[in-house]
């Protein structure tokens, strides 16, 4: 697993790849459990990469208070991945 985070002025983006349906099974049940004890909802999608791994992208637009930021950073931890360039 590995992720990616792209921000600009009030929108951040957080793309986590993932192999096999145990880690996909574990990277939503994280975005759902920890998305939910906030207010605001990202947008997300999930696509395939190639045959054996998919990424769930989770972007927040309008982001004024930057609490895309430490949602993003609690997931990550949580899923004790690594971030990549």
């Amino acid at each position: 697993m590995d992720a990616q985070v792209r921000s600009e002025e009030k929108f951040y983006k957080l793309s986590i790849a993932y192999e096999g349906r145990e880690e996909g099974e574990l990277v939503c049940s994280t975005i759902d459990k920890i998305t939910s004890k906030y207010a605001m909802k990202p947008e997300s999608y999930t696509c395939h990469i190639s045959d054996a791994k998919n990424v769930v992208v989770l972007e927040y637009h309008d982001d004024v208070n930057r609490e895309a930021g430490a949602i993003f950073e609690e997931i990550i931890k949580t899923l004790n991945i690594e971030i990549c360039d």
